[in-house]
């Protein structure tokens, strides 16, 4: 009978606990964020072009497969780059949307370094364009401005990201264009 108590004071109090995190943080459902990020599923061809400071830019392959995740609350996107070195690296990118406050916010980590990288929108989203801004993680090291910008091309079969360095006057210089071609 004991036994039998303790069972049921643990499922009601499991019970409970349930209940208060969903009052705590509601669950959400997807927005008009996801419906764009939800047109990026697929398999990719992709020219990824770095441009350095100084010199001729550098062009190498990938490809990329994305697909949505967690109930199509999020965009995974899995590459394999082929380096000018003949060596391959990988990253992966996941991208999700806020509805409530209008902001996408992407995280990245690949296979070159041991950091992750986070981006965020400022909340304004057209329906087409997604705008993100680099996000420091630790406020004592700021890092680098950058901004990097995604849109569909040719009815959705171009995915273009490009991302910008930004100086301390606010002039943008190009760093890295990946041009992704729906196979």
């Amino acid at each position: 009978m004991t036994k039998w108590i303790a069972v049921m004071l643990f499922l009601a109090s499991a019970a409970f606990a349930q209940q208060t995190h969903n009052q705590y943080e509601p669950p959400s459902g997807a927005g008009a964020g996801q419906k764009l990020l939800a047109q990026f599923v697929g398999d990719w061809d992709v020219v990824k072009t770095f441009f350095p400071a100084n010199g001729k830019p550098i062009v190498s392959k990938a490809t990329c497969k994305q697909y949505m995740i967690q109930d199509g609350k999020f965009l995974q996107s899995d590459f394999t780059f082929s380096n000018p070195d003949g060596s391959q690296s990988t990253g992966t990118g996941i991208s999700g949307f806020d509805p409530k406050t209008n902001r996408f916010t992407t995280v990245w980590y690949d296979s070159r370094q041991t950091t992750m990288s986070i981006r965020q929108s400022d909340g304004t989203f057209d329906g087409k364009n997604i705008i993100l801004w680099a996000t420091a993680l630790d406020p004592d090291r700021p890092g680098r401005k950058t901004v990097a910008r995604a849109h569909l091309e040719e009815d959705g079969r171009v995915l273009l990201h490009r991302h910008f360095l930004i100086d301390d006057k606010g002039n943008e210089r190009m760093m890295i264009e990946l041009r992704m071609t729906r196979k």
